[in-house]
């Protein structure tokens, strides 16, 4: 009974203890959900802990396929982590990290090196800080925001010769280049005495190696559409300069493998200044550019080694590669050169020091996905049709006439024309019923990922854009009637990521996207779709759109992926006189920000 009257201090020490651990246990708890919650201490831990969860999906196979299976099943309830800061300018083929490993043996280091799926983590490209939705076309020519691409090395290094220029939150481009520093406009007034620039002949070309493509941006006004090209580069971005402007543009390098284009694309190939050593290697490099170049097409060259100090040899092979493929001299100005390539097959490579010779029949023109560069020169009868310059029709009338690389098909005249009808419809139902702004301010660049003949394309030509018509390499290859038609493209594998910048596209259009993934025989994915649609959501900008068309089933799995990568999307009916079972999905990608302490 005495102990009922002992004092607190004395009761039972062990009750005592226990309860304080408890108590602070709470406490401690409280405090640490403070922290968390409302400290940069707590997102610095959330993000480290999110960074740690991401490399275990790159560095362990298995815990990546699992995420990949919740997220197609729909049972990954929150969206895809996006990736680290520095991964900002991510491009996966294109990481010099990587392929500064390899072979620097005609350049291969700087070609296409994907990873598998498995080597990459799971993960959203972030925008940089300050990203804002870019200016739109035409402004876009003429200035950039530089908070979309804070890389000042350009502008630093080539200011001086007009490339380009930091103008406050600008950057601005007044036109230059390296061999035109008074401006691209002066530069094709000097070529327009030697090539019919306007007028409708010249439809198509190709720039090699275009700083920020000022030449091709320039040539737009003249009805010319060129795509330009450069390799990821010491300069910083050169190409995603050129398509934040709004201009046609890719990161591809000729090394060792043919360029991913058909045979007969482009009426002029242009090199400024893009030190491409034309007749090294046997003149592999010039065989390839012939190889691009439309009979009857121009090839011009600016820069050394044309009347080049100290280059006397290298000019001196250069006109004997293009006497050897009876290319006709137009005009040498000063350090640019102007060659006409022949029609037809009049010009056989006779004996020559470089030992040209002519493809057997069984080299395919046409085959440029990871194709390995031939010495041999493609004889322009090797592609059946008529499609040399002077007897395909002249712009805008060659969008739109059958073309003869189309009729060698099977029923090609019937399919051609049944297909632009179709597209002309599906596009007059997307801008009227699906409201749809297909032009600028909201859209220029635009990607179609499974383009067959253009049709597309074609139907928006009317308006201020331009299309990427990307053919399926494991597909039917008519790339070839896409450039006859005077639009643009290139082979690629949606296995694989595409070679571009993030954020370059304003609209990504895909009629059946899970056919791109599957196989042919087997109809069993060779990849990913959540994969594909990751890329999708590095290429596409924020604040752009997605139309998929494809199965309700199909789509209800894209919806579902839709969420995990931020995208909001909804699906329509297709437009009432299309046959069969499509559906339309159009999303749209949220402007997000990286938290401020996932750096």
């Amino acid at each position: 009974m005495g102990l009922l009257n002992l004092p607190a201090s004395k009761r039972n020490p062990r009750q005592w203890r226990l309860l304080d651990i408890v108590t602070a246990a709470f406490f401690g708890i409280v405090l640490l959900f403070f922290i968390l919650l409302f400290t940069p201490l707590g997102d610095s831990m959330a993000a480290s802990g999110r960074q740690t969860l991401l490399l275990s999906t790159a560095s362990d196979p298995r815990q990546r396929q699992r995420l990949v299976a919740l997220v197609e099943a729909g049972q990954h309830l929150q969206p895809i982590e996006y990736c680290p800061a520095e991964a900002v300018a991510h491009m996966p083929c294109e990481d010099p990290r990587r392929n500064s490993q390899l072979s620097r043996e005609m350049n291969f280091y700087r070609e296409r090196h994907c990873p598998l799926p498995e080597e990459t983590p799971l993960c959203l490209i972030p925008p940089p800080s300050g990203y804002k939705i870019p200016v739109p076309w035409p402004e876009s020519l003429h200035k950039i925001w530089h908070a979309n691409m804070p890389y000042n090395k350009i502008a630093d290094r080539k200011g001086h010769q007009g490339w380009m220029k930091r103008e406050g939150e600008y950057f601005t481009f007044p036109g230059g280049g390296t061999m035109f520093p008074g401006g691209a406009g002066q530069y094709i007034e000097k070529l327009s005495q030697y090539i019919p620039l306007s007028g409708g002949t010249l439809r198509t070309a190709l720039d090699m190696g275009c700083g920020v493509a000022s030449f091709g941006g320039t040539l737009l006004s003249q009805g010319i559409l060129a795509l330009s090209f450069a390799p990821r580069d010491s300069h910083k971005s050169q190409i995603q300069f050129a398509l934040e402007r709004g201009v046609p543009a890719f990161v591809a390098m000729l090394g060792t493998r043919r360029l991913p284009f058909p045979a007969f694309s482009f009426d002029l190939m242009h090199c400024s200044r893009c030190l491409i050593p034309f007749t090294a290697y046997n003149a592999t490099y010039f065989i390839e550019v012939d190889r691009l170049l439309r009979p009857g097409g121009y090839l011009v060259i600016s820069g050394p080694p044309v009347q080049w100090p100290k280059q006397d040899k290298e000019w001196a092979d250069l006109q004997a590669v293009a006497r050897a493929l009876c290319y006709e001299l137009i005009a040498v100005d000063g350090n640019t050169v102007i060659w006409k390539k022949p029609v037809g097959d009049s010009c056989l490579p006779s004996q020559n020091e470089f030992g040209l010779e002519l493809c057997d029949e069984s080299v395919p023109p046409s085959d440029a996905w990871y194709f390995k560069l031939k010495k041999c020169v493609t004889r322009p009868s090797s592609a059946k049709g008529e499609y040399a310059l002077g007897t395909i029709a002249k712009w805008p009338e060659r969008l739109t006439k059958v073309p003869s690389r189309a009729i060698v098909m099977k029923n090609g005249l019937d399919v051609f024309e049944a297909d632009a009808r179709r597209w002309a419809r599906r596009v007059a139902y997307y801008r009227n019923s699906l409201n749809l702004e297909l032009k600028p301010p909201a859209v220029r660049n635009v990607m179609d990922m499974n383009a067959f003949f253009g049709g597309f394309a074609a139907a928006l030509a009317s308006d201020p854009v331009w299309v990427m018509n990307v053919i399926p390499a494991r597909k039917p290859l008519t790339l070839d009637v896409v450039y006859d038609r005077g639009l643009i493209g290139v082979y690629h594998d949606w296995c694989e990521p595409f070679s571009t910048y993030p954020r370059t596209y304003d609209f990504i259009h895909v009629s059946g996207i899970e056919s791109l993934i599957k196989r042919s025989d087997s109809g069993k994915p060779r990849c990913s779709l959540v994969d594909l649609m990751v890329e999708m959501d590095r290429i596409l900008r924020p604040e752009g759109k997605v139309l998929i068309r494809d199965s309700p089933e199909v789509l209800d799995k894209v919806a579902r992926m839709a969420h995990a990568v931020r995208w909001s999307s909804s699906i329509h009916d297709k437009e009432p006189e299309s046959h069969g079972r499509e559906k339309i999905l159009v999303a749209t990608k949220s402007l997000w920000k990286l938290p401020s302490n996932s750096h």
